[in-house]
């Protein structure tokens, strides 16, 4: 079984990914932010780093949605290979900081990866507010999102929203500005109760 958490910048998805995976059981599947070799270069000048990074991170979510269709235990994936497509790359062609060749290019390529997995068996989103957004990113202090643009930030958020609203899976929205998993337990709680609820029919939907 497949779940996966999406959600904008700073929005906790791997601290969902950690304490889920260890109430359940899970196997985590963490994002590769600390050894990526794009990222910082990519803050400081995103016209000329963006198709790098973007590919990059299309190669490795690739990578992980097959080695996840392989494996037999239930794997938690902190952010997935849509947000990459569906968010990420359009809001950089959007900005004008990915040309309309690369960006064409890129969507070929996820349009062919895409036609080869399949969906997640769940979908979490971690829907959140801008001023949260920078709050968390401020307090977890990385030094190379010290330079993240607000309104990047503000268009990711936009094209979560509107890529969310159309998804067609198993989905379930957590509110991150009012449902604080991480400080109080009763929150997270309302979380795995909802989880069950989607996954194996134990509690009301509603």
């Amino acid at each position: 079984m497949h779940i996966a958490i999406a959600g904008n910048i700073g929005s906790g998805k791997t601290t969902l990914t950690k304490m889920l995976a260890a109430h359940y059981g899970w196997t985590p599947k963490f994002e590769s932010v600390d050894f990526n070799p794009y990222l910082a270069d990519f803050y400081e000048d995103m016209e000329r780093w963006s198709f790098n990074l973007q590919i990059y991170f299309l190669n490795k979510r690739f990578k992980d949605v097959v080695e996840i269709s392989k494996e037999k235990d239930v794997i938690i994936q902190d952010r997935t290979i849509y947000e990459d497509a569906r968010i990420f790359a359009p809001n950089l062609h959007a900005m004008g900081l990915m040309s309309s060749r690369d960006f064409e290019n890129y969507s070929d390529l996820f349009d062919l990866m895409m036609s080869l997995v399949k969906a997640p068996d769940l979908m979490i989103y971690l829907r959140s507010s801008i001023p949260n957004l920078i709050a968390q990113i401020q307090k977890r202090g990385r030094e190379y999102e010290r330079s993240i643009r607000i309104d990047y930030i503000t268009g990711l958020n936009q094209r979560y929203e509107d890529w969310i609203k159309d998804y067609k899976g198993r989905l379930l929205i957590v509110d991150v500005d009012n449902i604080k998993f991480e400080n109080r337990p009763e929150d997270f709680q309302y979380i795995t109760d909802k989880i069950d609820a989607e996954l194996f029919g134990l509690f009301p939907t509603e």
